[in-house]
């Protein structure tokens, strides 16, 4: 349920030649989030019942900032998951290197030290390769030539991947470093001696450290998304990641993150628009 009021100025003044102030008017809808833009219907239709907002000179430009800076917070939450999902996996580190774990009180890394990714930012095993995309990953699984897929027992759950041939013992068996989308994956063999298996990432913002828990992890921080890549990626997740990538750069030079750049231009427009009103103080949360 939304409830959407006029707010009133405590700070200003009524004059005695100014009209009465009018009531402010309760605005009562149900909101369905598979159906935003019917509920953004009824907010401009009480909009225009009520006021004469929408009879401005000025509203397209207004609404158009309203929905910049909503998109600036949504987009700025993003990353601010991301960054403190990162930096409590980096305490974590630091905390079981530094963790004295021998008798003699000395120091020792508990963790297996982080490998560099291969070319297609994965890791090459003894049993099987495995590439990733900020979509889905791809694993190739060396199997003896000549083999059929009829002979391939290939299980894609969730959480779990198994892979193997029929009568053997699994080559892959264990939970996925992060959850996929069984219903988009799928596996293929290649030049009949390897299995190609395709996964589809559940949650397409961040890099993989392993394809299964438990194997050597590499180091994100190597990871080297190539260019073609990024473009292939749907409207939101690619600019996500290209946001991520340039607040990165910026940080490491010492300079403004883009919320800010873009909250600094925001509020010279919104100047520009009201020359009356005074705003030099004014500070974008």
């Amino acid at each position: 349920m939304a409830i959407i009021s006029e707010v009133k100025d405590e700070g200003a003044k009524p004059s005695a030649s100014s009209s009465p102030e009018p009531k402010p008017t309760s605005f009562v809808a149900s909101f369905n989030p598979s159906n935003v833009v019917g509920f953004l219907e009824k907010v401009f239709d009480f909009i225009a019942k009520e006021s004469d907002f929408l009879g401005k000179e000025s509203v397209d430009k207004e609404i158009a900032l309203i929905a910049r800076v909503a998109t600036d917070k949504y987009y700025k939450k993003k990353a601010e998951e991301m960054e403190k999902k990162k930096k409590k996996e980096e305490e974590i580190t630091k905390k079981a290197e530094k963790e004295p774990t021998e008798a003699g009180g000395k120091d020792k890394q508990t963790n297996p030290n982080l490998r560099v990714p291969n070319k297609g930012n994965g890791l090459d095993l003894e049993n099987y390769s495995w590439t990733q995309t900020i979509q889905e990953a791809t694993v190739i699984v060396p199997v003896p030539p000549g083999t059929r897929s009829k002979s391939v027992e290939c299980q894609m759950k969730k959480s779990h991947l198994k892979v193997g041939l029929r009568g053997q013992p699994p080559i892959i068996d264990g939970e996925l470093f992060q959850a996929i989308k069984p219903d988009d994956c799928y596996w293929s063999m290649e030049d009949n001696d390897s299995i190609s298996i395709v996964l589809s990432k559940q949650s397409q913002l961040e890099w993989w450290k392993s394809l299964v828990k438990g194997e050597p992890e590499i180091d994100t921080q190597k990871v080297e998304p190539e260019s073609s890549r990024i473009s292939d990626l749907d409207p939101e997740t690619r600019l996500t990641v290209e946001k991520l990538m340039f607040d990165q750069r910026q940080k490491a030079l010492g300079l403004p993150a883009s919320d800010e750049i873009q909250k600094q231009a925001m509020l010279k427009q919104f100047m520009a628009m009201n020359p009356t009103m005074d705003l030099s103080n004014a500070k974008m949360m």
